[in-house]
């Protein structure tokens, strides 16, 4: 038997595409049975666009920290390094944590309270269907580095 790490996470779908799932079924909700988050949505618009500039900017910071050390951030390819620098010093999964700020951005920005009601279904989609796949596999491909990794870092913040 072949005792090789796998190719990948084996991830039950792209993250991105959970998140755009949930977002689309959450706005299709708020057209049926409109439900505001606030009646005056002037500042909460405000902390939207700040969440939204600050993911944006975590996002970043974490895909390019993942192509200075030459590997993928696709759960679906193979990881060749193991990220533990920039964000990743601070979250194990920072574009996970930018996704999610990004998410609330929306939802606050077009104060819809369905895309809220469905955040806690996705993170526990993510939790089990990615998250845990994932750490599945790094433990196997990069042994007791990550298990180093994982025990000083945390998951999410």
């Amino acid at each position: 038997m072949n005792a090789s790490p796998p190719d990948s996470a084996a991830v039950i779908a792209p993250p991105p595409l959970l998140y755009l799932a949930a977002l689309g079924i959450g706005f299709i909700l708020q057209f049926v049975f409109p439900e505001s988050i606030v009646t005056a949505a002037v500042s909460l618009r405000s902390i939207g666009l700040l969440l939204m500039a600050i993911s944006a900017v975590i996002a970043r910071w974490a895909f390019v920290t993942m192509r200075r050390i030459g590997t993928s951030a696709s759960p679906r390819e193979q990881s060749n390094a193991l990220a533990i620098r920039g964000p990743f010093r601070f979250s194990r999964n920072p574009i996970y944590v930018a996704m999610t700020g990004l998410y609330l951005g929306i939802a606050c920005v077009s104060n819809s309270w369905w895309p809220l009601f469905l955040l806690l279904p996705l993170l526990a989609i993510m939790q089990w269907g990615v998250v845990l796949r994932e750490e599945r596999y790094l433990a196997k491909q990069f042994g007791a580095a990550y298990l180093s990794y994982k025990s000083a870092t945390r998951r999410w913040l």
